[in-house]
Formats: C-alpha cells, sequence, structure tokens
C-alpha cells in the first residue's frame, strides 16, 4: 500500500517556516549521506562547529574577537561549540550568547536563530527569547534563522539541508545587510557546505544499525 503523501514526514511544515516565513536574503546547501535518518541527526547534534575544517571558518572565528583585541579584553576560550549544547540548554541562555533555539523536532529538524546589526565591524547583538523570535519586528535589525533539516532518502540514505535566512525589520536595515551579504554570501556557502561534510563524515564512520555501508558484505 503506498503511503500517503499528504502525511508523509517530508510533506510537513517546517520549524524554520514557522520562525521566519518570509525573507529576503537566503543560503541552502545539501548533501547525500549513506545512513539512515536518525543516524544523520544524531551526527548533526554532536556536530562541534570548532571541528569544521575551513580556513573560513577559521577567519570568521578570529574575525569575531578582533573587537575584544583592540580593547585589551580578555578573550573566551571555548572548548567546544556543539549544536546540541544550544538545545540541551535552551532553559539556560548565557546572556552573552545570541544564538537561540527555535524549535526541535526529534530526527528532522534543528532551528535556531538570532538577531543583530551584523554589518557592523563590531556586530551589536539584540539578545530575544526564542518564543518572541517570530514577532520580532523593532527597526534597525537583521532577523536570522537556521536549520537543519534531515530528509530520508530511499531507505537507507538521507539528504541533509542546512539553510540561512534571513529578514531585516525596516528598508534601511534591509538595504545595509543587502551590501554586506553581497560580500559574504560566498563564504556563507563555505562554512555552510563544511558543515554538511562534517556530519556526513560522521555518520558514515559510525558503527552499527541505520547506516547504508552497514548491509553492504
Amino acid at each position: 500500500m503506498d503511503a500517503d503523501p499528504t502525511t508523509s514526514t517530508a510533506a510537513a511544515p517546517l520549524l524554520l517556516d514557522r520562525a521566519l516565513p518570509d525573507f529576503r536574503f537566503t543560503r541552502l546547501e545539501c548533501v547525500m549521506i549513506d545512513a539512515a535518518p536518525p543516524v544523520v541527526y544524531e551526527a548533526t547534534r554532536d556536530l562541534d562547529l570548532l571541528t569544521i575544517q575551513s580556513p573560513l571558518f577559521d577567519l570568521v572565528m578570529w574575525a569575531r574577537g578582533v573587537p575584544d583585541r583592540l580593547r585589551r579584553r580578555p578573550l573566551p576560550a571555548p572548548t567546544t561549540m556543539r549544536v546540541a549544547d544550544l538545545f540541551d540548554a535552551a532553559d539556560k541562555h548565557e546572556q552573552d550568547q545570541p544564538w537561540v533555539a527555535l524549535g526541535e523536532t526529534p530526527e528532522r529538524e534543528l532551528a535556531f536563530g538570532a538577531v543583530g546589526k551584523v554589518w557592523r565591524p563590531a556586530i551589536e547583538w539584540h539578545r530575544i527569547e526564542p518564543q518572541a523570535f517570530a514577532g520580532f519586528e523593532e527597526p534597525g535589525w537583521a532577523k536570522m534563522a537556521a536549520a537543519f533539516t534531515v530528509h530520508p532518502y530511499g531507505t537507507r540514505r538521507s539528504l541533509l539541508a542546512y539553510e540561512a535566512r534571513t529578514a531585516c525589520t525596516d528598508p534601511e536595515s534591509t538595504a545595509r545587510f543587502g551590501r554586506y551579504w553581497t560580500l559574504v554570501s560566498p563564504g556563507v556557502g563555505i562554512v555552510l557546505r563544511a558543515a554538511l561534510q562534517s556530519v556526513k563524515a560522521a555518520a558514515e564512520t559510525r558503527p552499527g544499525p541505520g547506516r547504508a555501508g552497514s548491509a553492504k558484505r
């Protein structure tokens, strides 16, 4: 008996659509992974952004600390930046952490977001609670939402998507972000693809059931 497409996981609404349904700027990258969705999802949750092998990501992390170095402030030295930490500690965010968990659908989607003026040399963040993100409309800001979404592909493989969306709250901030996006969009694509490749490598080397290769002898 064929599955009803109206009730399939692939047709279900995205948390990302609920958080930021209308947007002006976006970047979407995908990768095919030889592992079942539950395996890919757990590998995504375990992703440590500090382990991504990308010169651009290293540059981004270095650039984030420039204002503090100029002010001779001590720089924090995080040991990890795991995706799971954002969601597992959703009820106790640090006040200087701009990114918030916007929702999680187990084995399918992890959505997160932030509000800021990223076009400034020293980014100005606006701390916001997750439940206030979708309705935030204060002029002068960029609302950024992103999500990892796992789609089944056949019976033993998965398609993992990583999408970043941005909507600004007034025409002036839209114009400013547009100029900024023209410069950084290619680099954002590199970082997104590097993250996906890290998840792919982790998922495809995990032992046990749920991997396409585990059926091969």
